[in-house]
């Protein structure tokens, strides 16, 4: 097994854990749940067909010990959200539907598309660094994506808890990866020069984008 089979089975089960939440609370009736649903369950769907189509290498290592019960452990606390709005029976207002799923759209574009840029320009060009597209102004438009994401299923619950899980896994695991990152990326010559031109995850509008030495460049 690899570490992605446990990071794919968890998010695959996510809409059938909703569902069973829904059944168990007789929540067939609150439309957030229903939004909820449609949110969650298509984001762990599409994960798993982005995890077979282009997936992340670094996903594709041998799990060590105990991995699996970490993962679905951590992964697991992002399910506090629809326990609380099925167990409570949250009905958020409509602004604040309406609202989750823009910020959810622009997250699964950010998140989805920078992979695919990514996997894409990696496999034409490898060792490249990737300065341009979604890469241009932020070096992590995955993890803004995913932040954005998580943020608007959070909210929903009209409660703090699902915030503090999702401002957990920033501090403990996506900054110290995207630290990693940096790291491993300052061993080309032209990181120097794109690091000025962006951030490591907020994009950067200010400043006039120059180009990089070295970058991919993208056509059309």
């Amino acid at each position: 097994m690899k570490q992605k089979d446990f990071i794919d089975s968890h998010k695959g089960v996510t809409p059938l854990a909703i569902l069973a939440m829904m059944a168990v609370y007789g929540q067939w009736d609150n439309p957030t749940a229903w939004v909820y649903l449609g949110l969650h369950g298509s984001y762990g769907i599409l994960w798993v067909l982005k995890s077979r189509i282009f997936g992340d290498r670094q996903w594709e290592q041998p799990p060590g010990r105990g991995y699996g019960l970490v993962i679905w452990g951590g992964l697991t606390l992002y399910w506090i959200a629809p326990w609380l709005i099925t167990s409570q029976g949250v009905h958020a207002p409509a602004w604040l539907l309406g609202l989750s799923v823009l910020v959810y759209a622009v997250g699964v574009f950010l998140h989805f598309a920078a992979d695919m840029q990514k996997h894409t320009s990696l496999a034409l060009r490898p060792g490249q660094l990737v300065t341009t597209g979604l890469f241009a102004r932020t070096r992590n438009p995955n993890y803004l994506g995913e932040l954005l994401i998580y943020l608007s299923l959070a909210a929903l619950a009209l409660h703090w808890a699902p915030l503090a899980v999702v401002a957990l896994f920033l501090v403990i695991v996506w900054l110290p990866n995207m630290r990693r990152k940096d790291r491993s990326l300052a061993r080309y010559p032209e990181f120097a020069a794109y690091k000025d031109h962006s951030y490591m995850l907020l994009p950067k509008l200010t400043g006039k984008r120059e180009a990089v030495p070295g970058q991919t460049h993208q056509i059309g």
